[in-house]
């Protein structure tokens, strides 16, 4: 398990622009998260004692591969418990990020989180991808169902205007081999996105991140 004190230097070595209170915030998560899930299991117990690693720092993998830049919409699809929306809606108090689960439990926790840390940027809606109304800069997810399915849900919801440096488009956390389950994105016939697979040991080089990429795809 991570001390405060670790927590805080993994934070602030990794990204240089997150200042005093936002590292506070961050220390606050695992026992807030330790509280709720009392209450509405939404996380294992096994993950619970190393939710920093493997949801919070997890979920700011993104945050090593496009800086949102201030008023930027994101879309964060299965969020279950608030990930990896709520750890981006900390980096990033400047981006207003919408939070979707079919769940209605797992949406009640990440609304009691996001109103004991004070994030006015964050909502967070009980609903399928299917039904979210508007455009967005980016969509995030982690491991919600296989990506073909994923990106027939969100592939028109993402703004076509840009101005980050990175295309808009889907930001995927997902775990070990797929090639086979990004096989039939590679052979569509029209509109076939850009594929870029980037491994998250290369930003957090311990075990648990080995298998673990985010797949980026701009249509």
């Amino acid at each position: 398990m991570y001390s405060n004190q670790d927590i805080g230097k993994v934070i602030k070595e990794n990204f240089k622009f997150v200042n005093d209170s936002q590292i506070e915030l961050f220390e606050k998560l695992p026992s807030i998260y330790a509280e709720w899930n009392e209450k509405i299991n939404v996380i294992s117990r096994k993950d619970i004692d190393n939710i920093f690693e493997r949801h919070i720092l997890h979920s700011l993998a993104i945050a090593k591969i496009c800086h949102f830049k201030p008023g930027s919409e994101i879309l964060d699809v299965g969020t279950g418990g608030g990930f990896p929306g709520i750890p981006l809606a900390i980096m990033f108090p400047n981006v207003h990020f919408t939070l979707v689960d079919s769940i209605g439990k797992k949406i009640r926790v990440v609304n009691e989180v996001k109103d004991a840390l004070g994030l006015k940027n964050v909502d967070a809606y009980q609903m399928r991808a299917e039904d979210v109304n508007g455009c967005f800069d980016f969509i995030v997810s982690r491991a919600v169902t296989q990506m073909p399915e994923f990106v027939s849900w969100v592939r028109n919801k993402i703004s076509k205007i840009q101005y980050h440096s990175l295309d808009n488009g889907i930001l995927y956390l997902k775990g070990g081999d797929l090639t086979e389950e990004l096989e039939p994105l590679l052979n569509l016939k029209t509109k076939k996105p850009k594929i870029k697979i980037f491994n998250i040991y290369n930003y957090f080089p311990s075990e648990f991140f080995e298998t673990k990429k985010i797949v980026y795809l701009k249509f």
